[in-house]
């Protein structure tokens, strides 16, 4: 292991943040609607995502969108963890890759949420979330990709039964995001307290209040019973041009 002294390579934690940001700010709602014509962000609900790709043009494209969308979360999560993996903070032992994986994600959320390139109005950040969580763990343990493609599953028969879509999705954003934090919890719990531990719980929690602030209007809609339900039997029967 390298020790990695953040007051002398603070500069490229800042490069992490310029680069995942822009990459979050790659909507690919907005380009695939674009190769059928039309623009997501003026038709259905406005929000260029996953679940809006799914009413306007059918289940395919919104599992597509879905996809590309958790890859833009978790991909620069799994490169930053095969660049820092052979590191650890100087004086602990944390390991860097540990916290450069969730401060990824958080900038390609806050990047998704508020583009620089849409007037900082684009999506809720759901599924590139749901992504990061998922290849997070992978990178360590192969078997974590299993794991996590059941509790996607989960989410998504939570959805079929309730018909609750944003509730469902921030339930796995939540879900997942509890799971990461206990192992954390067990991985440096002999160890004294450090400020980069700290730092990678506030990481997750930030990413679960990005995503829950996004959904506010859902969850308002939601309290009051005029929260529209989300039928995935019939998304499926649903055909778009």
């Amino acid at each position: 292991m390298k020790v990695f002294n953040f007051s002398q390579n603070w500069w490229q934690f800042l490069i992490m943040a310029v680069v995942c940001y822009f990459i979050g700010c790659f909507n690919f709602a907005r380009t695939i609607s674009r190769f059928k014509k039309k623009d997501i962000a003026k038709i259905g609900s406005g929000n260029p995502g996953t679940m809006n790709m799914t009413r306007e043009f059918g289940l395919k494209i919104g599992v597509i969108t879905f996809l590309c969308d958790a890859c833009k979360g978790g991909v620069p999560a799994v490169i930053s963890y095969f660049l820092y993996r052979d590191y650890y903070f100087a004086e602990t032992l944390v390991h860097v890759s540990d916290v450069t994986r969730y401060f990824c994600g958080v900038f390609v959320i806050i990047g998704h949420i508020f583009p620089v390139t849409m007037h900082f109005k684009g999506g809720k950040g759901i599924a590139s979330t749901l992504g990061l969580f998922w290849l997070c763990l992978p990178c360590e343990w192969g078997w974590w990709a299993l794991i996590g493609f059941g509790f996607l599953l989960f989410i998504v028969f939570f959805i079929f039964w309730t018909e609750w879509g944003s509730l469902g999705s921030l339930l796995g954003v939540t879900g997942f995001s509890i799971i990461q934090m206990v192992i954390f919890i067990r991985r440096y719990a002999a160890l004294p307290h450090s400020g980069y531990i700290i730092w990678l719980y506030m990481l997750i929690l930030v990413l679960n209040i990005l995503t829950w602030c996004a959904h506010h209007a859902n969850l308002a809609r939601l309290f009051s019973g005029e929260e529209r339900h989300t039928s995935i039997r019939k998304l499926a029967k649903k055909k778009k041009s």
